[in-house]
C-alpha cells in the first residue's frame, strides 16, 4: 500500500482571497515504511508575502522570486503522488489550496476522499488533548528540534513518524510479513519469512529417576497402555 505524507506552506489562509502555495513537501511510504523517496518544491506565488505568513515559514519575496510557478511544477507533483492515499495534518486546509492551484493551472483536481487527516485521527484517539503536530511529537517522543519554523518537507518527515505512531507503529498489526509483503533486499530476490526446523532436538529435561518411575507406572497398565504403542 502506497501513501504520501504531505504538507504545504502558503501565503495565507484562503485561496479564495488570492493566497497561494509557496512550498510543497512530501514523503513516500510503502506498507507504512518510508521508502526514502521525497518530493520538495518551492513555488513563486506571484504576489507579496504577508508579514504574518513570513513569520511562520520564513519564505520571503526575494527567496521565492526566481522559483517556478505552480503550473510549471504541477504535472511533476501529480506524477509523484500518483494514486496514493495522501496523509495530511489538517487535510482540509492543504487540499483546498492544492485543488485551487490545480484548477488555476488547468490540471486534474484531487478527490477529497483521497486525504487521510491525521488531525482527525489524533482527536478521535486522544479526545480533549492537544492535537497539533508539535503536541503529537511531544506525546510520541518524536524529535522536532529542527522545526524552528514551519517547512513543508521537514514537517512531512516529522508527520510521517507521528502518523506511524498514531496507527500503532511501523508494523501496526504486529504480524510477520506475508509473502506479498515481504521486503526485497539488495542481495537477492524477494523472500518470505518461513519458520525453519530446529537444527538439533532439545535435550530431555526429565531425570533418570523420573524416567524409571514412569516406566514402572506404564508396566502396571498392561499391554494396552497407550505409551507402548508406536506410530
Amino acid at each position: 500500500m502506497r501513501e504520501i505524507v504531505l504538507d504545504t506552506e502558503t501565503t495565507g489562509f484562503e485561496p479564495s482571497e488570492g493566497h497561494r502555495i509557496v512550498e510543497i513537501g512530501a514523503v513516500e511510504l510503502f506498507n507504512h515504511m518510508p521508502t526514502g523517496r521525497t518530493y520538495h518544491q518551492y513555488i513563486n506565488p506571484q504576489r507579496m508575502m504577508p508579514k504574518e505568513a513570513f513569520e511562520v515559514h520564513g519564505l520571503g519575496d526575494d527567496f521565492l522570486r526566481d522559483k517556478p510557478l505552480f503550473k510549471t511544477v504541477g504535472p511533476a507533483f501529480l506524477d509523484f503522488i500518483g494514486d496514493a492515499t495522501l496523509v495530511i495534518h489538517n487535510a482540509s486546509f492543504d487540499m483546498k489550496f492544492l485543488n485551487a492551484e490545480l484548477g488555476w493551472a488547468g490540471l486534474p483536481l484531487l478527490p477529497l476522499d483521497r486525504a487521510l487527516d491525521t488531525l482527525l485521527i489524533a482527536r478521535k484517539k486522544f479526545p480533549g488533548s492537544p492535537a497539533s503536530l508539535d503536541a503529537l511529537c511531544r506525546r510520541f517522543g518524536v524529535d522536532n528540534s529542527a522545526r524552528e519554523k514551519h517547512g513543508a518537507l521537514l514537517d512531512s518527515e516529522i508527520l510521517a513518524e507521528v502518523y506511524l505512531e498514531l496507527i500503532g507503529g511501523r508494523q501496526p498489526d504486529f504480524a510477520l510479513p506475508s509473502e506479498a509483503q515481504a521486503r526485497r533486499d539488495d542481495s537477492g530476490p524477494q523472500m518470505a519469512w518461513r519458520p525453519q526446523p530446529r537444527p538439533a532436538p532439545l535435550p530431555p529435561r526429565i531425570t533418570e529417576a523420573e524416567s524409571a518411575a514412569h516406566a514402572a507406572f506404564v508396566a502396571k497398565l498392561g499391554d494396552g497402555a497407550i505409551w507402548l504403542k508406536r506410530s
